[in-house]
């Protein structure tokens, strides 16, 4: 069997869009450690109906030929976010969380490519998990001193089953290298792996987007305020 490359190639196919998702306002304030709690814990929520979706399709496709082969052990992260979304909404938080207009897209999306396509699942898979167990640490630790948590609310980055990260990363990448698919369905792959980045992207302006929505209220109150001052000032002084 000829070597194929695939987990350098889905690399290398997805830079571009990689580098684009990090580059988001979102993400680089994140970096930067301007954390905002309201965006932040909009984005867990977010995450849960994600991953839930994910990994119901991940599940319901176990013994399809390309997918099954990459769903290891250790990454599902549903409950780590039902735990993180229980510390910051409460206990009713079933009841309370919504998706974004643009997560709910997300969502919509991996359930389509579940039904129609499930081998682009791959991508979904990849784009996620991968991130989780790479700059997903560093997020951690922003996140962690930005909104002074402890020891609670950060349970989607935690991989206790996962000992040592460099090396599960790498039996990953073998297991990409290792599917026995053509490399048509390889493309199709790392075309749905661009589309998921962009689809992180829309959900990240549209969060940032949302977190400035409170502040231009004020300032527009405030602006308010200020001209029916001067209005009244105006008519008293004649």
């Amino acid at each position: 069997m000829v070597e194929v490359n695939f987990a350098k190639q889905l690399k290398e196919g997805t830079k571009k869009s990689h580098t684009m998702a990090e580059n988001t306002s979102f993400v680089s304030s994140f970096l930067r450690g301007v954390v905002d709690e309201i965006s932040y814990r909009q984005l867990v929520a977010n995450f849960y109906f994600i991953y839930h979706a994910l990994e119901s399709e991940m599940k319901l496709h176990k013994d399809h030929e390309y997918v099954g082969r990459i769903a290891l052990d250790g990454l599902a992260r549903h409950d780590a976010l039902a735990n993180d979304c229980k510390y910051f909404y409460g206990y009713k938080w079933q009841d309370t969380i919504r998706p974004t207009e643009q997560a709910q897209r997300y969502v919509s999306r991996i359930h389509e490519v579940g039904n129609k396509t499930p081998e682009l699942l791959i991508a979904h898979h990849y784009t996620r998990y991968m991130g989780d167990l790479s700059g997903g640490q560093i997020l951690k630790g922003i996140a962690q001193k930005a909104l002074n948590l402890r020891d609670v609310g950060l349970e989607f980055y935690d991989f206790p089953e996962i000992e040592d990260k460099k090396a599960f990363k790498d039996s990953y990448r073998s297991v990409l290298d290792n599917l026995p698919i053509d490399q048509s369905t390889m493309n199709a792959i790392i075309t749905e792996a661009n589309f998921a980045f962009r689809l992180n992207m829309y959900m990240f302006e549209e969060i940032q987007g949302n977190a400035a929505t409170p502040l231009i209220n004020i300032l527009m109150s405030y602006f308010k305020d200020f001209v029916d001052e001067m209005t009244y000032s105006k008519r008293f002084r004649k």
